[in-house]
């Protein structure tokens, strides 16, 4: 499960809006690169795979291919507008190791 904060669901709702995807959902994943060894993938979407995991929080409906799924499990979505940069933070238990700027991490 991912966990959807309210800072998240309100912008992630009024970027979907803006881009005329208002019925689409946050899809999110792992994939390799960055200085950490793995980063996060964050998009909208509106096509379901068969190997999707689907969850819902904070009224948020939120999408994670099955590889990813087993680096995501537990992880917090927020958002941050503040002085150290703007844009979505991953809080993620089950990394050990995590980059400066937040956008990678290892296990």
């Amino acid at each position: 499960m991912i966990k959807v904060t309210e800072n998240a669901k309100n912008k992630a709702l009024q970027l979907m809006q803006e881009d005329g995807k208002a019925n689409a959902f946050i899809r999110v994943g792992v994939k390799g690169g960055g200085c950490s060894g793995l980063m996060y993938e964050l998009d909208f979407d509106t096509e379901l795979k068969d190997t999707d995991k689907v969850f819902e929080d904070n009224g948020v409906k939120v999408v994670v291919d099955k590889k990813s799924f087993l680096y995501l499990v537990g992880t917090q979505l927020d958002y941050s507008g503040g002085l150290n940069g703007k844009g979505f933070v991953f809080t993620n238990p089950n990394a050990n190791r995590t980059c400066g700027c937040g956008e990678s991490f290892s296990l």
